[in-house]
């Protein structure tokens, strides 16, 4: 018997609790906490489906580095508790709310075992990518070539969040 399945639905299942918890929690630093877990849980994700590289940079860029840099916003703009709370007035809407998610889950469900999968191939199959060096010289050679705009917008914009982030804390110091 191959486990590889059910290391998948583990995983899955991981990553969909995990994620309702970011959602759910009111703190912070929780939610923090909770979307590193999820990370995690694709990382083993990407593991079992043979991208190692993938789940490599998936623990130390989005677990690492990039959750380093939520909590030290976070800490750094002092982000309580939210004070939003809908109460008994509005449980039409917490209702409506939900029917509507049930909904859509329910279609996605159906869309999802009514359509036929028919995945073609990319140009990159397992026994091409073996054939071309492995998974991490094929990533390196599109991210650097094909892929480089994207990746280069991306750090500017990271940059850009972490420099307002430290003027909208610097401002919020400066009025206390």
């Amino acid at each position: 018997m191959d486990i590889s399945p059910v290391f998948f639905y583990v995983f899955a299942a991981l990553a969909i609790g995990f994620s309702l918890s970011v959602i759910l929690k009111k703190n912070p630093v929780g939610n923090a906490f909770s979307l590193v877990m999820v990370f995690f849980a694709f990382a083993g994700i990407y593991a079992i489906l043979g991208a190692h590289l993938i789940a490599a940079l998936q623990v130390l860029v989005y677990a690492g580095a990039i959750m380093v840099l939520f909590i030290f916003v976070i800490m750094l703009l002092n982000a309580d508790e939210p004070s939003f709370d809908m109460g008994r007035s509005h449980i039409g809407i917490k209702i409506g709310a939900g029917t509507l998610c049930a909904i859509l889950f329910c279609t996605f469900v159906w869309a999802i075992k009514e359509s036929p999968i028919n995945i073609p191939a990319g140009r990159f199959t397992p026994e091409a990518i073996q054939a071309s060096g492995g998974n991490t010289q094929v990533v390196s050679e599109l991210m650097f070539s094909e892929y480089i705009l994207p990746f280069e917008l991306t750090s500017v914009l990271l940059l850009a969040a972490i420099v307002g982030a430290v003027a909208i804390a610097k401002r919020k110091l400066g009025k206390n």
